[in-house]
């Protein structure tokens, strides 16, 4: 006698050494379907509909979901979720009534497990951190020069010498990791910020105690550039950070260093460089000393390499490592020919104690410098001696100040240094390519003598020539 399943029936089987299929009497095309794992499942058995007009459909198959022992589920079965006999038979009413209306069950069942997959995938390539390793990767890395402080900022640490980037502990990509970047909006950014201003950004040791402007801005502009970039991907449809305030500018600088200061300086950077074994490279006193005679960029100077040296003493930068894209040309002074000749002579970067990398330790060196600084002014003075602060990019405005009181035309400094503007700048930087090579070597040998004039107490005829020059252009002479 046929009879129908019972939920104690449905318990009791077990499982065989092939997958064993038990049709329940009980409602239309309904099987229980036990695998040799004993795994059990619900599955149904029946015809789509015909694809042609007199014939009859292909078979199909559609299973409804795992066994459920226990009490029953609330709410309306569906597919996928765990089913008590009763609510598969329930189910499979459901799935007939379907067929009955002219729908195809296993065609749309199959469409919905699509549209989730590609629903999981894409939240998957939205969340916040997969976002920020595509927007390094296809964006910071090929376009911009400080892609790595970006990527630190963001919660990410690429190693100097390549290989796979490092997670920042506690950093903003942990913190937002599985978030979809379309999910993240002003609040979220307002708090971030206010943090980072207020104690630092997250994951990042602050430098300065208190608040900091500075550094808020470098967050909020590291992730209106992220958000930015994925609004043009169509990962989202509007960038949150417009809904924020943006940090206040960091104040222009005007710092430059005195005679006495540049005197000090040069003096101090015999010991700027760590305690190291005898005989051991010491990159930081060549390196410090070259920023002030060149009077070029940070960055550009501690990586240099040999490649970028050329025979006839200067100095080639390619567009990838100047901040305005163009490649530049340094005609390099004796001095500073001499400096770069005392580094040891490794293959690659020229400041570097590894030979690999460049050098490290920048903040701790500053403070050993500065100390340095300090007490030779106060062993030259006497009493109390104070030094106001400066940073290593004001020994570049020192460099261009001092050159334009040397009497050096405005042209020749901002070509010399790489700064497109005033003098190069607009029309006149289109039509004004002349790159004035001798001028400007001219102007670095004459810098030099200058510096090695103040360090030495012997100015240097230069400074009395250029005075000379000023006072012809003023009538006095």
């Amino acid at each position: 006698m046929i009879k129908p399943l019972t939920a104690a029936a449905v318990a009791k089987y077990r499982p065989g050494p092939k997958r064993r299929r038990i049709r329940d009497h009980g409602a239309r095309s309904l099987f229980l379907v036990i695998e040799p794992s004993g795994h059990k499942t619900w599955q149904m058995r029946f015809r789509r509909p015909p694809t042609k007009p007199g014939k009859p459909g292909k078979p199909g198959k559609l299973t409804l979901g795992p066994v459920h022992d226990g009490d029953e589920i609330a709410g309306a079965p569906v597919i996928g979720m765990p089913l008590t006999l009763a609510g598969a038979r329930q189910l499979a009413a459901d799935v007939h009534r379907q067929r009955a209306l002219g729908g195809d069950p296993v065609f749309e069942h199959k469409a919905r497990k699509h549209r989730e997959r590609a629903e999981q995938d894409e939240r998957h390539a939205g969340a916040f951190a997969a976002s920020v390793r595509s927007f390094i990767d296809e964006h910071a890395k090929p376009k911009t020069r400080n892609w790595r402080e970006v990527a630190k900022l963001l919660g990410l640490h690429y190693p100097l010498d390549g290989g796979e980037p490092a997670e920042t502990k506690g950093g903003l990509l942990q913190q937002w990791a599985a978030k979809p970047i379309r999910d993240i909006d002003g609040h979220d950014i307002w708090n971030v910020i206010d943090e980072a201003r207020r104690i630092g950004v997250p994951g990042l040791e602050a430098r300065n105690p208190g608040k900091s402007d500075a550094r808020a801005r470098g967050l909020f502009v590291a992730l209106s550039s992220l958000f930015t970039w994925a609004q043009r991907h169509r990962l989202i449809e509007v960038n949150p950070c417009r809904t924020v305030p943006r940090p206040a500018a960091a104040t222009v600088r005007d710092r430059v260093l005195t005679s006495d200061e540049v005197r000090w300086f040069w003096q101090a950077t015999e010991t700027a460089d760590a305690p190291r074994v005898p005989g051991a490279p010491k990159p930081f006193k060549a390196l410090l000393r070259l920023l002030l005679l060149t009077g070029q960029r940070l960055d550009e100077v501690a990586g240099v390499t040999r490649e970028e040296l050329h025979d006839d003493g200067s100095w080639h930068l390619p567009g990838a490592r100047t901040k305005n894209k163009r490649a530049h040309v340094v005609p390099l002074s004796p001095l500073a020919r001499d400096l770069i000749a005392s580094m040891p002579g490794h293959e690659g970067l020229v400041f570097s104690t590894t030979g690999t990398s460049p050098v490290s330790g920048w903040s701790r060196m500053k403070r050993r410098l500065d100390a340095t600084m300090v007490a030779l002014a106060k062993q030259e003075r006497g009493g109390k001696v104070t030094i106001p602060p400066w940073r290593l990019h004001d020994l570049r405005r020192t460099a261009v100040t001092g050159m334009a009181e040397l009497g050096i035309r405005p042209d020749v400094i901002e070509l010399t240094v790489n700064h497109v503007s005033g003098h190069r700048g607009g029309i006149a930087g289109v039509y004004n390519r002349s790159e004035l090579l001798d001028e400007r070597r001219a102007a670095l040998e004459r810098w030099s003598l200058h510096v090695a004039g103040l360090v030495s107490g012997k100015p240097a005829n230069v400074t009395q020539l250029a005075a000379k020059a000023r006072g012809r252009r003023s009538g006095k002479v």
